[in-house]
């Protein structure tokens, strides 16, 4: 009951306070043709003849359609607006309202629990929203007390719900799970990678509520702003890489700036406002959503927002590109390139509105006659501030004297930057909207940046150039060497001395092989000029090639199999292809031919690039790609070029982007964070290219790896301090492990799960600082912990899925090594005692030693999973057994039992189970009224055996009319308290004692069984 108790019953008050009328589950089916349907029909009929004005049959025609509607997104559109039909007694189609979203009050709100929908696998979700009868919204609830993952576990059954019972989802406008502590959401069908919190009230703030469920389900729910996210806040984005439609809700941050955007447009006030969203964090899809709701603004009238029209520009061509794409993927009503300034004059000229022009700033260089009437134009600028350049702000502004002008950047402004603050924002305002690094971190919407400088001798101080000639090229004739001095010299030659571009790619592909590709990640290099990215293409294929021929790969496999791993991006120059008579020239230029990518080359190489598993692993740059490259796969980024400022940190922001995938076995993999090596030297002078931003817009720009290396001690000390305080110091894991579950068994199930998640947190901080020597002095006690974290868990959860799954790859190997040292190596298939298979361990006639071990290892995990299953059923008709295999496995582990002997007794408690399952059959009981049975001989073994079974059967007829008469009787405290008195009176007829404990223990049993509390 804890589930409903501390979960489901918290949101469903905190959704009546906010107007939504509750209907239990025997009053949502009655609203509902039958089980398999989830449209509340007379609910969808009444407003659609209230909205419409229409008949009886008209609207029972339009449920029709309604009902045999799948797509979500002509759900989308029909929700919004977009549903035209014939009605009665009229010659042509009319528009149809299903939601009237300026007007909240006149549509219908209901919410109803344990909404049972059948199928060929029926389901129960916990809580449904209906907007005038029309499911919109699921809500599965979990108990905060579980020791699994709750936010696992609801992810996997709203997934399941999304299967199984698709029809409930075809309308559905997102999923909320939460275990009344922490909430998240997500589009339909969203991995759980994509559901996230939201952390912001706006315009409300925590303080409002009286605790975070009331302030998430308001945030998500609340009538006004569910209508508003519907209208404007959801969109269908088709990837133009593989053609899939993926459906995004807004974050908290993009539903903020917007609003205050449209509130300020609708208001007529200040005209400009200036928005900074992080790199990383959905600047593009703030921009959709802002020109989507300019555009539709269902839910709000004002004269300023009678038909915008609305001009999106970029400083860049393939920004524009980009821009363009996005809009033109997420269905944004008639985008269109504007060429020019004299074909937006020509747009302006055609007269109307509700144009979406999207160009860039550089067609307005030189404008500056003023187009007229341009109140009406509401102009959104992408990485605004690079627009001040070359005055092209001025020329914007007189081109488009009155318009609307927001601003959009990826980085924040520099504190000097008073053209881009006085053309976009409200004096003393600085951000309308501020989304910064820190924000999109803790969120999760990106991950932390971490660096480290490589070899200090390698980076290139400018102002010591002639040194630092002198010792890189001492072994050149004098002749070269005077030859190099006289062209000049430059952090380039440095940077490009063979001997350290071969030293550097030595040092990247090691680095590479210990932090990327154990999990699959990827790499950008970045290189000072177009001809250092063909010298470390050069050094990195021989580095990558001789490492395989150590590996006993033939050496012309090697070769082609380094150089599919490399793709070079950079731009064409026409002197690459021109003869010269100096030999290296003529080489150089050579390699610039052959490894150039044109367009078509280009795009499917950034393609495969950002596919995990697929050649290139490397991208080597020096120009292109450092901004705009979104490719969540790159981990890492290898720095060999001088940035600075914007510059900088748009470039290592191409390492920000959240990734995660399944492994092999079914876990999880996230990726931690993004990392900058650095070999130039720009890091170690971070603050002194950030000085020139606000301190706290970028003090965590980027994290020392150092700060990794403190992490670690601290995860570390505090995990130890709970295994001292558990008493688990100078045990072995197995011990450790049986301490741990004993405790948990007697009541101090908070100790375990506090250690549960330091041991997860001091191993996860091993991973990601791994392989940085600092991690050896902790390796013995992180193979310890991994094998002691799955023995416990094991020992003390039902779930048999493993902690290890979600680890790293880095540290898997070590860990599956030491755990299968331990004698408990599961990561094989587990079968149930159904399986045909399952017997197969039993035959032990030619089984070595090591198989008995690993047949008896195989037989406890899978019959402590069979025993848990059943124990949740029926404790007291199962408990015996699970005890069985508990002590079996301590003897075994003991040395007290032979793992043939111990096969032979799991064998004979395999029969006892099966016989056990079947037992109700031989007395003509259903399996619950056998369960109450059970209940009653385990409290009075004494007592009469048929008049234990006739109590039995008389009990479990009463909860069984009580669970098909009232669905909800669990949650329902007077109907209890009478199946109490009657359970009584039946028991005291036949002459049972002990009724009370009778009563409660079957109570608990029924309420589990009948309530769905899972």
């Amino acid at each position: 009951m804890s589930e409903y108790r501390l979960a489901e019953k918290p949101a469903l008050d905190a959704l009546a306070t906010m107007g939504w009328q509750l209907l239990s589950p025997t009053q949502a089916l009655a609203k509902r043709e039958e089980e398999n349907r989830v449209i509340l029909k007379p609910v969808l009929m009444e407003a659609l003849r209230r909205l419409n004005g229409i008949g009886v049959e008209d609207a029972e025609a339009i449920y029709n359609d309604l009902a045999t509607l799948s797509d979500n997104e002509e759900w989308q559109k029909k929700l919004r607006g977009s549903y035209s039909r014939r009605l009665s007694g009229e010659n042509r189609d009319s528009t149809v309202v299903l939601i009237d979203f300026k007007n909240p009050s006149r549509n219908s709100f209901h919410v109803t629990n344990q909404f049972r929908v059948a199928a060929q696998r029926p389901r129960v979700p916990d809580i449904v929203l209906f907007v005038n009868g029309i499911p919109l919204v699921v809500i599965e609830a979990k108990s905060p007390l579980k020791g699994t993952a709750t936010g696992d576990e609801a992810h996997e059954q709203i997934r399941q719900y999304e299967r199984d019972i698709p029809r409930l989802f075809h309308s559905n406008a997102y999923n909320i799970l939460t275990d009344g502590m922490k909430t998240e959401y997500g589009a339909t069908g969203a991995p759980a990678q994509f559901y996230g919190p939201w952390n912001d009230a706006w315009p409300r703030v925590r303080e409002d509520f009286a605790d975070a469920l009331a302030k998430d389900l308001w945030c998500l729910c609340e009538p006004s702003r569910l209508l508003d996210l519907l209208a404007h806040f959801i969109v269908f984005e088709t990837d133009p890489e593989t053609g899939r439609k993926i459906k995004k809700v807004c974050r908290y941050q993009q539903f903020r700036a917007v609003n205050k955007a449209v509130q300020r447009v609708a208001a007529g006030e200040h005209r400009k406002g200036l928005v900074w969203h992080t790199q990383g964090s959905g600047k593009s899809l703030t921009m959709v959503f802002l020109a989507l709701k300019l555009k539709t603004h269902l839910t709000l009238d004002a004269p300023t927002l009678a038909n915008p029209n609305i001009l999106v520009l970029t400083d860049r061509i393939d920004l524009d590109d980009q821009i363009s794409k996005t809009f033109v993927a997420c269905g944004l009503p008639n985008p269109s390139q504007c060429g020019s300034v004299a074909a937006l004059r020509e747009a302006v000229n055609k007269g109307g509105n509700g144009q979406i022009l999207l160009s860039t700033i550089f067609k307005f260089a030189g404008s500056k006659e003023p187009i007229p009437n341009s109140a009406n134009w509401i102009v959104l600028v992408d990485e605004c501030h690079r627009t001040q350049e070359k005055d092209l702000g001025a020329f914007l502004q007189a081109t488009l004297p009155d318009a609307h002008f927001y601003g959009f950047t990826g980085t924040p402004i520099k504190s000097d930057d008073k053209n881009t603050f006085q053309r976009f924002s409200v004096a003393d305002e600085r951000y309308l909207d501020k989304y910064g690094i820190d924000d999109a971190v803790r969120d999760g919407a990106t991950v932390p940046i971490l660096y480290e400088g490589r070899k200090t001798d390698w980076a290139i101080n400018e102002a010591e150039i002639d040194i630092l000639f002198d010792r890189w090229f001492v072994d050149l004739p004098d002749d070269k060497r005077e030859e190099l001095k006289a062209k000049g010299l430059t952090l380039a030659t440095i940077a490009k001395h063979p001997e350290r571009v071969r030293l550097i790619a030595m040092d990247i592909w090691e680095h590479f092989k210990a932090v990327c590709q154990p999990d699959g990640y990827k790499a950008q290099i970045v290189a000072v000029d177009r001809e250092a990215v063909v010298l470390y293409r050069a050094a990195l294929s021989t580095v990558i090639a001789a490492d395989l021929v150590r590996d006993r790969m033939e050496a012309g496999e090697a070769e082609e199999r380094a150089n599919a791993m490399i793709a070079c991006v950079y731009s064409k120059s026409q002197e690459d292809n021109k003869p010269s008579e100096n030999a290296d020239v003529a080489k150089l230029r050579g390699a610039l031919e052959e490894h150039y990518l044109d367009d078509e080359a280009e795009k499917e190489v950034k393609k495969r690039f950002k596919v995990r598993g697929a050649d290139p692993q490397f991208l080597i740059v020096c120009d292109k790609l450092l901004t705009g490259f979104d490719a969540p796969v790159e981990h890492v980024m290898y720095l060999d070029k001088p940035l600075k400022e914007h510059n900088l940190l748009q470039a290592i922001a191409r390492t920000n982007r959240t990734h995660a995938f399944t492994g092999e076995d079914g876990g999880t993999i996230e990726k931690p964070n993004g990392r900058i090596v650095d070999y130039i030297g720009v890091t170690n002078n971070l603050d002194e290219a950030l000085k020139s931003y606000r301190s706290e817009d970028v003090e965590n720009a980027m994290r020392d790896i150092a700060i990794l290396r403190n992490d670690l001690k601290e995860a570390h000390a505090r995990y130890r301090a709970q295994k001292r305080a558990m008493k688990l110091d100078g045990l072995d894991e197995k011990a450790a492990a049986y301490t741990a579950a004993k405790l948990a068994a007697e009541g101090d199930e908070d100790d375990w799960f506090d250690l549960q998640r330091l041991t997860r947190t001091f191993i996860k901080a091993y991973a990601d600082l791994s392989p940085d020597p600092a991690i050896l002095d902790f390796t013995a006690e992180v193979k310890w912990a991994a094998a002691f974290l799955r023995l416990a868990t094991q020992a003390i959860s039902k779930d048999e899925s493993l902690d290890h799954r979600s680890y790293s790859g880095k540290i898997r190997e070590m860990l599956e090594q030491h755990v299968h040292a331990t004698g408990l190596s599961t990561t094989i298939k587990l079968r149930n005692i159904t399986d045909p298979e399952f017997a197969d361990d039993f035959d032990t006639a030619d089984m070595s030693d090591d198989d008995l071990q690993e047949a008896f290892v195989r037989k406890s995990a899978e019959l402590r999973r069979v025993t848990r299953e059943l124990l949740d059923k029926n404790p007291a008709q199962y408990g015996r057994f699970s005890e069985r295999v508990i002590e079996i496995i301590r003897r075994f582990e003991e040395g007290q039992l032979a793992a043939a002997d111990g096969l032979r007794d799991f064998e004979n408690l395999t029969g006892d189970i099966q016989a056990e399952k079947g037992a109700h059959s031989d007395l003509g009981m259903d399996e619950h009224t056998f369960s109450i049975l059970r209940i009653i001989e385990a409290i009075v073994p004494d007592a009469d055996a048929r008049a234990m079974q006739d109590a039995a059967i008389g009990i479990g007829a009463i909860y069984a009319d009580a669970a098909a008469t009232q669905p909800a009787f669990t949650h329902m405290e007077d109907y209890l308290r009478s199946l109490r008195q009657q359970t009584r009176r039946i028991l005291t007829e036949r002459g049972i004692g002990e009724t009370k404990l009778i009563r409660e223990k079957v109570e608990v049993f029924a309420v589990h069984t009948f309530g769905g509390d899972a």
